[in-house]
């Protein structure tokens, strides 16, 4: 797959990662922390803040992978 494509690709991925993940991490805030302090509130954004990034290593990793050679025996000088 050409570079270009796979980092289009990609981006979609992370945008959608992203937007997705807030949404479920606004949710779960929503549906079971109303009621908690606010220190309760910063830590649970805090961690779910900084763990989208997992995911996101990965799709960034496949993006940056190079094309694989077809076969060894086809090089060209």
């Amino acid at each position: 797959m050409p570079m270009r494509l796979k980092s289009f690709i990609g981006m979609l991925i992370l945008i959608a990662l992203v937007v997705l993940y807030a949404l479920i991490a606004t949710t779960v805030a929503t549906y079971r922390l109303a009621d908690s302090a606010w220190y309760v509130h910063l830590a649970f954004f805090g961690f779910t803040g900084l763990l989208w990034v997992v995911p996101a290593m990965f799709v960034i990793s496949w993006m940056l992978k190079p094309k694989k050679d077809k076969s060894p025996d086809q090089v060209q000088d």
